[in-house]
C-alpha cells in the first residue's frame, strides 16, 4: 500500500485502529506490511492510540479495549478518533438543518465536527449543552464581527448551562430545565454507544437524563454517530431506536448492522456512498 506512506499521522492511526477493532486485534508486523511504513512508526502510533485509551497494547500487537459501561472517555481522547468518518457525517447531516429553523446539538465530537458545517446556514437558532459546539458559533462570530458589519444571518447560539463533563457536555438539573421550556425542530444528537437491546446509551447518568429531555423536545431526532458506535453499550440508555428518526453514520457500518438499522428506523443515512438498489426502508446515501 505505498500509498498510505505519505498518510498524516491521525490517518494512519484510524486505519491502525479499524484494524485492531476489525480483527480483535494485530501484530506489528502486519501493519508495517499493511500501511508500507516502519515497525517504529507502528510502535509510536500504538503507543499515542494506548495513551488515548483507544486499545490496549500487548506484547507484538494491539487489541481493542474492553470498556466498562462506566468508562467516559474525555474529549481530546474521543476527538482524534474516526476523523474522516465524522467529517463526512457532519457534511451530510448538515443539509437536514433548515434556515432560521431551532435546533439542538448534543455534546460530542461528531457534533463538534458538525457545528463547523452549520455555520453558513443562515438565521439558525442553535440550543447547545456542549461548551466545544457553543465554542464553534462564538469563534465565527468574533471573527466575521472583525469585518464591517458582520455576517447576516449569523446563528443565535444558547448555552444550556450545567455541570460539566468529562466530554465537556453541561449536564443536571439547570441544563435539564432549560431544555424542558425549549421546542427543536430538529435535534443532532451524539452518541456514546447504540444498539438494539440497549438503544442510546452513555456512561454519564447525569448526561442520560439530559439527553432524555432533549429527545422529548425535539419534533425530528437525527442521530450522529460513526460505525465504531454500534454494538457499544454505556451504562444508562435515555432512548430506544423507535424514538430516533433518522441515523446518520459512515461507510464502515457493516451490512449487518445496516440491515437491523434499517428495520427499526424510518431513515438510514450513510454518508459517502453511493445509493444501494432495492432498499424498502427509506435510505439516503451522501
Amino acid at each position: 500500500m505505498s500509498d498510505n506512506q505519505n498518510l498524516l499521522a491521525e490517518q494512519r492511526r484510524a486505519l491502525i485502529l479499524e484494524e485492531v477493532r476489525r480483527r480483535g486485534g494485530a501484530r506489528v508486523n502486519e501493519l508495517t506490511r499493511k500501511l508500507s511504513v516502519s515497525d517504529m512508526t507502528v510502535r509510536r502510533d500504538l503507543d499515542a492510540l494506548a495513551r488515548q485509551g483507544a486499545l490496549e497494547k500487548v506484547h507484538g500487537g494491539a487489541v481493542p479495549v474492553a470498556e466498562a459501561s462506566t468508562h467516559e472517555p474525555g474529549f481530546e481522547a474521543k476527538s482524534s478518533l474516526e476523523l474522516s468518518a465524522k467529517e463526512d457525517i457532519a457534511r451530510a447531516a448538515a443539509t437536514m438543518a433548515q434556515p432560521g429553523s431551532a435546533i439542538a446539538l448534543s455534546g460530542g465530537t461528531t457534533t463538534f465536527a458538525l457545528a463547523r458545517h452549520l455555520l453558513d446556514v443562515p438565521h439558525l437558532t442553535v440550543v447547545t449543552n456542549s461548551v466545544r459546539v457553543a465554542d464553534v458559533f462564538h469563534a465565527a462570530q468574533r471573527a466575521q464581527g472583525q469585518g464591517p458589519g458582520g455576517r447576516p444571518g449569523a446563528a443565535t447560539v444558547v448555552l444550556t448551562g450545567g455541570v460539566r463533563t468529562p466530554s465537556d457536555s453541561l449536564v443536571g438539573s439547570v441544563a435539564d430545565a432549560a431544555i424542558r421550556s425549549l421546542h427543536f425542530d430538529a435535534l443532532f444528537l451524539g452518541v456514546h454507544g447504540i444498539s438494539v437491546e440497549a438503544g442510546l446509551s452513555t456512561p454519564n447518568l447525569a448526561e442520560a437524563e439530559t439527553n432524555r429531555h432533549f429527545v422529548g423536545s425535539a419534533r425530528r431526532v437525527i442521530v450522529v454517530a460513526d460505525h465504531t458506535k454500534w454494538g457499544t453499550v454505556g451504562l444508562s440508555s435515555f432512548a430506544s431506536l423507535d424514538q430516533v428518526d433518522t441515523l446518520v453514520t459512515d461507510s464502515g457500518m457493516p451490512p449487518q448492522a445496516r440491515a437491523e438499522i434499517r428495520e427499526r428506523l424510518p431513515e438510514l443515512v450513510v454518508a459517502g456512498e453511493q445509493e444501494e438498489p432495492g432498499e424498502e426502508t427509506p435510505l439516503r446515501e451522501l
